[in-house]
């Protein structure tokens, strides 16, 4: 085959590409009015190149037909690419990049009720790390997965769901500011991915020394590559439980450099005297 063959998408999406168009040309626009170096846009552009490349190109293929391919494609959709994405911060760039009047009614938006609603969902402290591990163990439960791979709307919503939890998950860690106005403490950043990698470690643990083969739907539709289904199944529960447990380790020590600069800088304990005189406006008025 043609190596740019493996270019050409498996099953091709509009919206998959319209969505990639997009943030691209506010990404490209942004840059001309924020300073980006050139770190956070080597790390935008290989985010973004390898979440295109996992979504919509012929390994999108192989993902269907072989265990471990399809595992390594949700590494670089549930872990890799968002946060490779996260960590060159692009938010304010994007916005930047929209014309103003839209700048002007995405702000009026976000300071509507709903706007703030859909804010305390995609940053809840909670809420988010929870669902990144949810939702990389629901489409493990076999029956589950069965499905989902029959079935190309569950197979799109399976891609979509990782991908956009993972970008919720990642915004969170890598922020660089205090807590307020961060929604996660700087202590938080760092315990968060311990907690998270470890039932991704022990799903992975299981799946590779599970003797049996739990997922029979690889074999249904024919494995591309000729391997045993214990093999298959035992490379994928590998790549869940080293790799995957390495990138959220790069993020955790990301978030420790994030609490040793604000710690040295003093802005742990102003941050915390201002929550305080914010949780107590009577003694704010006072002084």
């Amino acid at each position: 085959m043609d190596s740019l063959e493996w270019l050409i998408p498996w099953e091709f999406s509009p919206t998959l590409v319209a969505g990639f168009a997009a943030a691209i040309a506010l990404f490209a626009r942004g840059r001309r009015v924020h300073r980006v170096t050139w770190a956070r846009q080597a790390l935008f552009w290989t985010g973004l190149a390898l979440l295109y490349l996992s979504m919509h190109t012929r390994l999108d293929y192989y993902a269907e037909r072989m265990f471990f391919i399809h595992r390594i494609q949700h590494l670089v959709l549930h872990h890799l690419g968002p946060l490779l994405v996260m960590a060159a911060f692009p938010g304010s760039v994007m916005r930047a990049g929209l014309p103003l009047a839209w700048r002007a009614r995405l702000r009026r938006w976000l300071a509507t009720p709903w706007g703030r609603a859909l804010t305390a969902v995609c940053t809840h402290k909670i809420l988010v790390p929870a669902l990144f591990v949810f939702l990389v163990l629901v489409w493990l439960i076999p029956a589950v997965q069965f499905y989902s791979m029959l079935d190309w709307r569950l197979y799109r919503l399976m891609n979509w769901s990782v991908v956009i939890s993972g970008f919720m998950y990642w915004n969170l860690i890598l922020d660089r500011r205090p807590s307020p106005p961060a929604a996660m403490s700087p202590g938080g950043r760092v315990i968060s991915p311990i907690l998270t990698m470890a039932p991704q470690m022990v799903a992975g643990a299981v799946i590779a020394f599970t003797e049996s083969d739990i997922y029979p739907i690889f074999e249904l539709c024919g494995r591309a590559i000729p391997m045993s289904a214990q093999t298959d199944q035992t490379i994928g529960g590998l790549t869940m439980w080293i790799p995957a447990a390495l990138v959220e380790v790069i993020g955790l020590l990301v978030a420790l450099g994030t609490l040793m600069r604000l710690s040295g800088r003093g802005r742990l304990r102003r941050a915390d005297r201002e929550a305080r005189m914010r949780n107590k406006p009577g003694k704010a008025l006072s002084a």
